[in-house]
């Protein structure tokens, strides 16, 4: 299973650590990956999501999320 936001489709970042002398070696920046049960129109949903998308959801609801992201359970 790939370390990924089920909701979202967040993926790890790739990126550079560049040093004083400018030499460039190869970085990952990991997801902050929770495991969280929702319920969505009756439907018990587990979930792993990012810790982003948990905020996301806590303000707005998780219908609003589902809806704008064009999402089908």
């Amino acid at each position: 299973m790939t370390k990924q936001d089920e909701l979202t489709k967040r993926k790890k970042r790739v990126g550079n650590n560049v040093s004083h002398s400018k030499r460039r070696t190869k970085t990952t920046n990991e997801l902050n990956l929770k495991k969280k049960k929702f319920t969505l129109n009756g439907k018990t949903l587990r979930l792993r999501i990012t810790t982003k998308t948990l905020k996301t959801i806590t303000k707005n609801g998780l219908s609003s999320l589902v809806k704008k992201l064009k999402i089908k359970f």
